[in-house]
């Protein structure tokens, strides 16, 4: 009698954890697969995949505001560049003043540049 796919799923249903992980780890010997390819290859397909969280942030300045020498302040502050430099990034807005930022050196710079009177984004 062979077993139906209900029956094979009420028996791993009754296993515990570890029973679990042996019968995977068998089933890829068993067949040359490993249990992530048969995920993907689970119903949709690839879009089933989770998305990466990003984890690096660049910071573009689009626009200077009205206060531009407190915006070029913080953004000499943030980056350590020159006046001359720093201002020359605040007149080229828009312009990706650092770039490679963790998540939260990137929301604290925003800040500072926003409290300056800058418009930034991160990407």
């Amino acid at each position: 009698m062979a077993l139906t796919k209900e029956d094979i799923i009420n028996a791993v249903a009754d296993m515990s954890v570890m029973e679990v992980a042996e019968l995977i780890e068998a089933m890829e010997e068993k067949f040359g697969v490993t249990a992530a390819a048969a995920v993907v290859a689970g119903p949709g397909g690839g879009e089933a995949a989770v998305e990466e969280e990003q984890t690096e942030f660049d910071l573009v300045l689009t626009g200077a505001g009205e206060k531009k020498v407190n915006v070029i302040k913080a953004v000499r502050e943030i980056t350590g560049l020159g006046l001359k430099e720093a201002k020359g990034a605040v007149d080229g807005a828009p312009a990706t003043i650092k770039e490679a930022m963790s998540k939260d050196d990137a929301e604290a710079a925003k800040t500072k540049l926003e409290e300056a009177g800058a418009s930034v984004e991160l990407k």
